[in-house]
């Protein structure tokens, strides 16, 4: 069964890309020149046109275009032919939907929660939140409350991903003004898709959220959406159901910076929203998305996507992150099979897999030689817009664990390197299982950077 959800998985991916590309009026291209060199001089040589020159320090990258019944690998190698092309490939569209049912991957979970949800609220460093959410197995087998004894987080953790929504209570005193690639606007705001007249999300016409209404979400996972009777706090009367068909990946940056928050609740969150509602993005956004979030202070960068396709241009983006410092953490793909994804297997990112409260690989994760360690992926809770919270399956819930155990390293040494920080975060506990250092253990990590520290 789950091998052919996989097949039907890349399938739709490969339909949605082709989808996507056909229809373009212009194929557009990722064109790495010179920083001295001209965009439009180029494109003329080309017969192209510039689209924008893409913001950041020392970029010098640029997306130009051309018609579509151009042959595209034609137009790539006339450009890498170029003397002044230091790199050029095609500006593809990175669109990973979800699954439709929750069942098909967890049956014994889809239509409720795997346990009852704490709503009572409890004091939490800079908020209110429910004791399901600060309490829950997860954070024990992590080790959270160990390792705050000695780090509560500190930096920036900037987050990739669909923006995060400002008014989450349970967020709000520590989300931090980001950028929107999506709308070309400052913010980040995860609910500024509601607010676009030519693509409302939410339906108000339809009845509210039930708890066993799953939202599929950018990896491939899958969000239980918990509802009044499970969590007393949340008002379910005013808020309309998600019209997940054409808004697959709503709520995905809120869900992740939730666990970050849980792991680091005194780091600050930036969104850099580069993925729209529908889960699409294009490698240009996140490329530009990574070079604004170094250039904006971010000590740690969260990547929880994948695609099957290399890009040098986000390979040069993470070594421009890494060279400035910036600790990079990503999601190891959802396709429960030992296979390279990016920018999972670029070489300087900490590449995270998934594993149950109980240290069992997750069918769904991907697993092998490229993966720096796992965390807790399975029926985790985390925060969801509009004062929710939900249940969440995929490595993308398992990567923002290990970006929040990185701002814990930060707030004992400011100065961690990304490969210091690597280090100390593969300190964790062994499990085989193909899935590198092992489980992520924050008191390993913490114990070990300050020991670190001690003896020099």
């Amino acid at each position: 069964m789950l091998n052919k959800l996989n097949t039907l998985i890349q399938t739709s991916l490969l339909i949605g890309l082709l989808a996507l590309e056909a229809s373009a009026e212009d194929r557009k291209y990722v064109v790495h020149l010179g920083t001295n060199t001209i965009a439009a001089t180029v494109a003329a040589r080309h017969g192209m046109t510039v689209v924008k020159s893409l913001e950041g320090s020392g970029t010098g990258i640029h997306v130009l275009s051309a018609p579509v019944s151009q042959d595209a690998w034609r137009v790539v190698q006339s450009l890498a032919g170029d003397p002044a092309v230091r790199g050029a490939e095609t500006d593809r569209a990175v669109m990973l939907p979800g699954l439709k049912a929750a069942a098909q991957v967890h049956p014994a979970s889809a239509s409720k929660p795997a346990f009852p949800l704490d709503g009572t609220l409890t004091h939490y460093y800079t908020s209110m939140a429910a004791n399901g959410y600060v309490n829950q197995p997860a954070a024990a087998a992590i080790k959270i409350s160990d390792a705050h004894k000695s780090a509560t987080g500190k930096g920036k953790v900037a987050v990739l991903d669909t923006g995060v929504d400002f008014s989450q209570p349970v967020l709000m005193g520590s989300v931090v003004p980001g950028w929107d690639f999506v709308h070309s606007q400052p913010g980040g705001q995860e609910l500024a898709d509601t607010n676009q007249e030519t693509t409302p999300i939410l339906d108000q016409e339809t009845t509210p959220i039930l708890d066993q209404e799953t939202t599929p979400i950018l990896d491939g996972g899958t969000a239980i959406i918990l509802n009044q009777e499970t969590t007393p706090i949340l008002d379910q009367e005013t808020t309309p159901i998600l019209d997940g068909k054409k808004y697959p990946a709503f709520g995905h940056g809120t869900m992740v910076a939730g666990l970050i928050h849980l792991v680091a609740p005194k780091a600050l969150i930036m969104p850099v929203k580069v993925f729209a509602a529908d889960g699409t993005a294009t490698i240009s956004q996140i490329v530009e998305g990574i070079h604004w979030a170094v250039d904006h202070g971010a000590d740690v960068i969260n990547m929880s996507f994948s695609t099957v396709v290399p890009s040098d241009a986000l390979k040069e983006a993470i070594g421009y992150a890494n060279s400035k410092g910036v600790i990079c953490v990503v999601s190891a793909g959802n396709d429960g099979k030992a296979e390279v994804v990016f920018p999972a297997a670029y070489p300087t990112v900490i590449d995270v897999a998934s594993v149950s409260n109980q240290g069992v690989r997750s069918l769904f994760s991907n697993f092998g030689s490229e993966i720096t360690l796992a965390a807790p992926g399975e029926a985790v809770i985390t925060t969801y817009p509009g004062n929710r919270y939900a249940e969440v399956w995929g490595t993308s819930f398992s990567a923002p664990l290990a970006a929040g155990g990185a701002a814990l390293l930060i707030d004992i040494n400011h100065k961690v390197t990304p490969s210091q920080a690597r280090t100390a975060l593969t300190h964790a506990t062994s499990i085989g299982q193909e899935l590198g250092a092992g489980e992520l253990d924050l008191l390993q990590a913490v114990t070990f950077l300050s020991k670190q520290g001690e003896d020099h």
